[in-house]
Order: C-alpha cells, then sequence, then structure tokens
C-alpha cells in the first residue's frame, strides 16, 4: 500500500494560510460558491496555479503562496488536488465541465 511520505513545513505560518484558505473554499457551505466562480471565471479546477493567480483562494493565499518554498509549495498544491478530489460526487457532477480532462 502507498503511503505519502511526512514531510516538514519549512514556513508553517505561510503554509497555515494558504492551507486554512483551500480548507475554507472546500468546505461544505462554501464549496459550491467557489466552484461556480471557477466556472465563471473559465478556470480549470486542476491547475492550481491559475485558480490562485486569479485570487480565487484569495488574495492573502497568493501572497503567501509566494513565499513558500518549492517542497511547501509543492505540498500545497498536492492538498489542493486532494480537496477537489473529495467534493461530494452530486457536486461534481454539477459543475462536470470544470472537472473534465478537455
Amino acid at each position: 500500500m502507498f503511503e505519502q511520505a511526512v514531510l516538514s513545513v519549512e514556513d508553517p505560518q505561510s503554509f497555515g494560510v494558504v492551507r486554512a484558505a483551500i480548507e475554507s473554499s472546500f468546505s461544505s457551505g462554501k464549496v459550491a460558491g467557489f466552484l461556480k466562480s471557477l466556472e465563471r471565471s473559465s478556470l480549470r479546477i486542476r491547475d492550481f496555479e491559475s485558480v490562485l493567480r486569479r485570487k480565487a483562494l484569495g488574495e492573502p493565499a497568493l501572497a503567501e503562496y509566494a513565499r513558500l518554498g518549492n517542497a511547501d509549495q509543492g505540498q500545497i498544491r498536492e492538498f489542493y488536488l486532494a480537496s477537489l478530489e473529495r467534493v461530494a460526487p452530486e457536486l461534481r457532477n454539477k459543475f462536470f465541465k470544470l472537472y473534465a480532462y478537455y
């Protein structure tokens, strides 16, 4: 069975700000609005860098992400991708075009 390696975080404060923004966006009360905003902006949901640059996760997340080192940025991208895969199937179906590879 695959186990993800545990990596230490170099900048816990900045990492926490970005992680909290992702958690907030994918929380049960906000995820539909977040997906709708990505759809309106014609952003591809799996393109984390574009989502971040368009400030879909908020301006503080963009600034703090830029402060992170490569390893921390990689962990944040993985966390974001894992979060979007945990979205309820009915919402994924509703926003099918966001999730589709085209």
